[in-house]
């Protein structure tokens, strides 16, 4: 079987005997590699038991090495093998966003696909690290961060601009110039060019004093010492300018992956990452089985730096070198701060594992409770949640939360934007967001779960069992979570089929569980409905209106102190304002009062 294989690079499979893939590896020579899975006298416990099971092997040829560590991760990813360390990670990394598209561009939190044209920094470990940095920015440079859609509705300065975080282009208190230059001055903050812009900030206080305007050399000053004060809470010593630092911890049934982030010789802080099928590997396996999977997707920094040595560390960083517009080079054994800097990550790694193992035993209690609760004769499995969402019928919105034994299963949430139902008809909604979830598991399979939860009462459980019994789906218990009559947490009614309601004590572990499926689900129908919701209205009605251009669009809201104040005005109240006509005003009023 191995003797028939190519002395050339490429990514073989193994395969049991239903012809299964067990597990996919890369290799510089096929036939070597492959052999010695079956010449080891010893081996880890996982590896040993898939040898036992190998019923033939595929490969796959390629023309370089690098070729087959990109085509590894691909199957990978796609074929999700039992014995391959997997790392499981379903979300994308968040970026600061500079909305260069617009004449006053505003800094924002983004995540999920980069847009050409537009400007992003990162990416950052988490939503936490973005938001800080999106706080000091506001605190040093006032560049705005509201939504387009909340700018141009302004007819006065917000809270922002009150509070001395923002300088109010929205109502022209800043020329275009002058908040360019603000822009400017943050970009180079975020690029990690402090000292490009501690220099230039210097020049200007002292032209300022030259001048004997002291205020604004005061401004000056000011920033200067608060830039200095960000400089010295996230720079670390030693750190390369770019670099990942990355250690791996293996114990309690677990395995940790634990990355420290520095970027333009800033810290970004830290993630965790738990990896599946880990959990009797070694850490350097874990290790680099992680790095060849990480950077699969995502660029790699100059220099990543591990807790060990990995296997193929040559391969991997020729091939990351290739796809970069930089070399990639992987560290270990390292010393100095870059050793501190090892051990750091190692502590956190080690110290996840702990937490993660706290929290996947009360995890475990949770559902032992649930299934006593609601006296379920074997532990469920899989629980999906929905919830409806909107504001006043507008942008209705549904979701749906999956969660399994090891918690979220965030990969599986689904919205649903809800068509073609009256405003405000929950129950329309909710049973349309469900015929489209199981019509789609029956022409698709996949799986179903085993508890279906809803968030309402008596009239959402109905519309949930009279789709089911619809589509002949079986085997799903429902239940319907309603708010108790003060809406707080713990005095909920549970929901059967029947429609016949229950309570649980409100520090029971089963009812924890339902709370936080249930406030799992009504997060995201939120987020979807919001979302839905400013994407609506980021085109201004007044847009929509020929002849309306920025400027006259800026002076009605000013005049009238926002579009309700236009939407009620009469056509003679809108002649008054500059720039329009008696025409012009009439076309306005039939416009909005028409949509």
């Amino acid at each position: 079987m191995v003797a028939a294989l190519s002395t050339g690079p490429g990514v073989y499979r193994f395969l049991d005997a239903e012809n299964n893939v067990l597990y996919v590896g890369k290799a510089a020579n096929l036939r070597k590699r492959a052999g010695s899975y079956f010449a080891r006298p010893q081996m880890e416990p996982r590896l040993m038991a898939m040898v036992a099971r190998v019923g033939a092997i595929e490969t796959t040829l390629t023309r370089t090495e690098g070729e087959a560590f990109l085509l590894e991760n691909e199957l990978i990813k796609s074929l999700k093998p039992r014995y391959n360390i997997l790392l499981k990670d379903d979300k994308s990394f968040p970026y600061i966003l500079l909305s260069t598209r617009h004449p006053f561009p505003r800094l924002s939190f983004h995540r999920g696909a980069r847009q050409p044209g537009q400007r992003y920094f990162g990416p950052y470990p988490s939503a936490g690290a973005v938001r800080e940095t999106l706080n000091v920015m506001q605190r040093l440079f006032r560049v705005r961060q509201c939504e387009d859609s909340f700018f141009r509705a302004r007819s006065r300065p917000c809270l922002q601009y009150q509070i001395g975080r923002c300088t109010a282009p929205c109502v022209g208190l800043i020329e275009a110039g002058d908040y360019a230059e603000d822009v400017r001055l943050a970009t180079l903050f975020l690029d990690g060019r402090s000292a490009s812009l501690l220099d230039e900030l210097g020049q200007r206080m002292e032209g300022a004093s030259a001048e004997l305007d002291f205020e604004r050399a005061a401004i000056y000053r000011d920033r200067i010492a608060a830039v200095r004060r960000v400089q010295a809470t996230q720079s670390v010593s030693g750190t390369a300018e770019n670099a990942d630092v990355m250690a791996a911890h293996v114990g309690d049934g677990l395995a940790c992956v634990h990355v420290l982030f520095f970027r333009n010789g800033m810290s970004l802080g830290g993630r965790s990452f738990f990896p599946r099928s880990a959990t009797d590997a070694s850490t350097g396996s874990v290790l680099g089985a992680f790095v060849s999977q990480y950077y699969a997707e995502r660029p790699a920094p100059a220099e990543v730096l591990l807790a060990e040595a990995v296997e193929d560390a040559a391969l991997i960083a020729t091939a990351l070198s290739e796809r970069q517009s930089h070399k990639v080079s992987i560290r270990h054994a390292l010393r100095g701060d870059r050793a501190r800097l090892v051990e750091i990550a190692t502590r956190n790694a080690q110290a996840a594992v702990a937490s993660e193992r706290v929290s996947r035993a009360t995890l475990d209690q949770r559902w032992a409770a649930l299934q006593q609760l609601l006296g379920a004769s074997a532990p469920f499995a899989r629980v999906e949640c929905f919830d409806v969402s909107h504001s006043h019928g507008e942008a209705t919105v549904a979701s749906c939360v999956v969660f399994d034994a090891n918690g979220p299963v965030r990969a599986q949430y689904r919205r649903y934007n809800i068509r073609e139902v009256a405003a405000g008809d929950d129950y329309a909604a909710m049973r349309q967001a469900l015929d489209r979830r199981f019509r789609r598991w029956q022409a698709e399979g996949g799986a179903k779960p085993d508890l279906l939860l809803i968030d309402g009462g008596k009239g959402q459980v109905a519309q949930a069992t009279s789709v089911l019994a619809e589509l002949g789906v079986i085997d799903v218990r429902v239940l319907g979570v309603a708010k108790g009559a003060s809406r707080r947490p713990g005095l909920e009614k549970l929901i059967d089929a029947d429609g016949k309601s229950s309570t649980a004590p409100a520090d029971h572990p089963g009812l924890h569980l339902i709370q936080q499926v249930r406030d799992e689900a009504h997060r995201f129908a939120i987020a979807g409905h919001r979302g839905q919701r400013d994407r609506a209205r980021e085109v201004s009605r007044l847009q929509e209106i020929p002849g309306v251009g920025a400027r006259r669009r800026q002076a009605l809201l000013k005049h009238f102190g926002g579009l309700a104040g236009v939407v009620a005005a009469a056509p003679e109240d809108l002649a008054r304002v500059a720039g329009i006509d008696r025409a012009l005003a009439s076309r306005i009023h039939d416009a909005l009062r028409a949509s």
